[in-house]
C-alpha cells in the first residue's frame, strides 16, 4: 500500500519528528532507571537548577499541584532526590538532588552527547553559532509555552 510521494520534512513536520524522536530517547533511557521520561525530565531540572520548592518545581514544569507531588514522591522514594526543610520558612521543603551518580544515565547522555558533537563538527563555526542560537531561542520559547500551559490548566491553580 503506497503513502503516496515521500518528501522532506519541513517546518511542523520536522519539529514533530525531532520532539518525538528526543522524547522516545528520553523515554529510553528512563526506563533503564525506573522512571518515566517525565520523572527524568524533572530530575534533570532539578540537578541542572534547583534546588526548588515543590510550587517553584511545579510552576517550571507546568504541572498541578497534585501532579509534581506524585512525581516528587516517585523521585524520593527511588533516592534520587531528597525533601529538606527551608530553614527560612519551615512550612517549606525545599527539593534537592541527591548527589548519586547514576551510572546509566551518565553513559547514555555521554553517549548521546558525542554523537551529537560528531554532527555539529560537521559545520563550520558560523554554521555552529547559528545553529546554538537556534537551541537556545527555542529552549526560551519551549519554557515560556510550558509554563503558558500550565497557568492556563485549571488544575494548576488549585
Amino acid at each position: 500500500m503506497s503513502t503516496g510521494p515521500s518528501r522532506t520534512p519541513h517546518g511542523d513536520d520536522l519539529g514533530r519528528q525531532l520532539s518525538t524522536a528526543v522524547v522516545l530517547f528520553h523515554q529510553a533511557v528512563a526506563a533503564r532507571v525506573g522512571l518515566s521520561a517525565g520523572d527524568l525530565k524533572t530530575l534533570e531540572l532539578i540537578e541542572s537548577e534547583g534546588p526548588f520548592s515543590a510550587s517553584e518545581l511545579a510552576e517550571r514544569t507546568g504541572l498541578t499541584g497534585a501532579g509534581i507531588t506524585n512525581v516528587i514522591s516517585r523521585l524520593a522514594g527511588g533516592g534520587h532526590i531528597e525533601r529538606q526543610i527551608d530553614p527560612q520558612d519551615r512550612r517549606r521543603a525545599i527539593i534537592r538532588a541527591t548527589p548519586e551518580n547514576n551510572l546509566e544515565l551518565e553513559d547514555a547522555f555521554a553517549h548521546l552527547g558525542m554523537s551529537l558533537g560528531a554532527v555539529i563538527g560537521e559545520y563550520n563555526a558560523t554554521e555552529q553559532a547559528a545553529i546554538t542560537s537556534y537551541l537556545q531561542r527555542m529552549v526560551h520559547v519551549l519554557r515560556e509555552e510550558t509554563q503558558r500551559l500550565g497557568m492556563n490548566n485549571p488544575d494548576a491553580r488549585s
